[in-house]
């Protein structure tokens, strides 16, 4: 698993998503692509690099649960236990979304997928940030993830405006995904 970066790149990431940038970190599987969920044009500059269409959604990684509150519905008792059997770790869940979440964060969806990730690098860096940060794989729709650097950077060469140090945490698979009202289990992780 990766060292974790130093205070000075957390800093730099951190001031790079302050400031409208789209970052990109690794994760359990792959490289991440990551920005400021509550800034609509750095949302919009992710997903155009992506290639992404808006409908389809995206994933909010944090730290915590907490870290999703300002995003999700409240959430009865036992579907907080359940989240915590799973977390952190490689499941990403759909939750019912608040009626005032952005629509650039659900898509077409009334849910917002959020995990709580177990890698050492995504947990520093939304404490460092302070909260969730939107998270999507390193890749152009249709692609497969970037799981190095050095295909990270054939995709997007320089139109990154940070990479965070480290490595992948060596999963074959991306995260699960499941929906927490009916428990499907919509992507096999």
């Amino acid at each position: 698993m990766s060292a974790l970066p130093t205070n000075w790149q957390l800093r730099r990431a951190v001031e790079t998503l302050g400031a409208g940038g789209v970052i990109a970190y690794p994760t359990e599987a792959v490289w991440g692509l990551g920005c400021d969920p509550l800034d609509p044009a750095a949302v919009e500059r992710l997903l155009r690099l992506k290639q992404r269409d808006r409908a389809r959604g995206l994933i909010l990684i944090g730290a915590s649960l907490d870290d999703f509150q300002p995003f999700l519905a409240p959430l009865p008792a036992a579907v907080r236990r359940r989240l915590a059997r799973t977390w952190p770790g490689p499941v990403t869940w759909l939750l019912p979304a608040r009626p005032e979440c952005p629509r650039w964060l659900t898509g077409a969806h009334d849910t917002l997928a959020v995990r709580v990730s177990a890698h050492p690098v995504c947990q520093a860096l939304c404490r460092a940030w302070g909260g969730a940060l939107v998270s999507t794989s390193a890749n152009v729709s249709g692609r497969p993830p970037a799981r190095t650097r050095l295909q990270l950077r054939k995709q997007f060469d320089d139109r990154l405006d940070y990479i965070l140090p480290g490595d992948t945490g060596g999963r074959a698979r991306p995260s699960e995904i499941r929906d927490a009202t009916s428990g499907e289990v919509l992507r096999p992780g």
